[in-house]
């Protein structure tokens, strides 16, 4: 029998790890089960962080903690393909002085350039990555060098990231620091830029991947912006109703309760004038209302709903939430 289950269409499955894989210090229920599943079916497995101060190491041996099949070689972060990025943009050789964690100057000379520790060594280019030790000293070296024309990659630009006690400003904010001393951008490599997941995808040879995520704004932005398919599961921080709301660059190719419904079908979604039907739920847009037909507890309601919003609002630069009309089916 034909295996028609979502992940057959694919070779490969790019997996977020917060959300997706564990929320807090635990694993999501079913969700070391479904990774396990995908060396069977002949699916290899990455997992893509925005972390760039840990090594690919540490976070595998997390993962195997949790039960979870990883490896250093599966696991990619934004401090490798920071370095990739960086050494794609400079002369073998480069000196680069490293704004970041010792794992982030450990990944640029793999690639064969030559970390510094001073703008005063005149560094062709600047790397900037989130370590919890950095001070005013470290990002006022980092805007001397790039004031100065050094190449500058940033690892990530998540403007927060979650602390024991709280929510604490992340890389975003230091990088944001450095521009606004020197004027300039920085070519980024996490999420939601493609870098990442084209690192990512050209390690494991993939050819068709399929990125697994629960975030709109970093996961599927970031599949989405690489040209891969995208997959956005409901155990995190986004939801269906947001996602119906995503402008244009951050909709899902699809909407999934969990990694498990990866092995499932998933349901066929027609549209045609102006009707949108998923399983037996029906979808239509009369102004700034999307009426459906269904039950709302039911996803594939969701779907149509989906279905029928972006088709009459293909092009959004941002988010619009309609007003939402229901009428419950019997049983919904």
């Amino acid at each position: 029998m034909a295996d028609n289950s979502l992940i057959a269409g694919y070779d490969a499955v790019l997996s977020d790890l917060d959300g997706v894989v564990y929320a807090g210090p635990h694993a999501i229920e079913g969700a070391v089960e479904a990774l396990q599943r995908l060396d069977g079916v002949g699916v290899q497995l990455a997992y893509v962080t925005n972390n760039a101060s840990r090594s690919s190491e540490t976070v595998a041996a997390h993962l195997r903690e949790l039960g979870a099949p990883a490896t250093a070689e599966t696991v990619f972060g934004s401090a490798q393909a920071g370095a990739e990025l960086l050494a794609a943009s400079v002369p073998a050789g480069a000196t680069v002085l490293v704004t970041g964690s010792a794992w982030l100057a450990e990944q640029v000379r793999e690639q064969g350039l030559v970390p510094v520790l001073s703008a005063d060594d005149r560094p062709d280019a600047v790397i900037q990555g989130f370590d919890p030790a950095l001070g005013w000293k470290d990002l006022a070296e980092a805007a001397f060098a790039v004031g100065r024309g050094a190449v500058w990659v940033a690892t990530n630009t998540d403007m927060s990231i979650p602390q024991a006690r709280g929510i604490a400003p992340g890389n975003g904010t230091l990088v944001a620091a450095v521009a606004a001393a020197t004027g300039r951008t920085p070519l980024v490599a996490g999420k939601p830029e493609a870098p990442l997941f084209l690192t990512a995808a050209r390690h494991l040879n993939a050819k068709a991947p399929l990125v697994v995520g629960d975030r709109l704004d970093t996961d599927i932005l970031g599949g989405n912006n690489a040209g891969f398919a995208t997959a956005m599961v409901l155990t995190g921080v986004d939801t269906p109703q947001t996602a119906l709301a995503a402008r244009t660059q951050e909709r899902p190719t699809y909407l999934v309760e969990n990694l498990d419904a990866l092995y499932r079908p998933y349901p066929e979604i027609e549209t045609a004038d102006g009707v949108s039907r998923c399983g037996t739920a029906v979808a239509r847009v009369n102004g700034n209302t999307v009426e459906i037909t269904g039950d709302s507890t039911d996803l594939d309601s969701w779907r149509a709903a989906c279905a029928a919003w972006w088709n009459a609002r293909p092009h959004e630069e941002n988010a619009t939430a309609p007003v939402l009309s229901w009428t419950v089916t019997a049983g919904g």
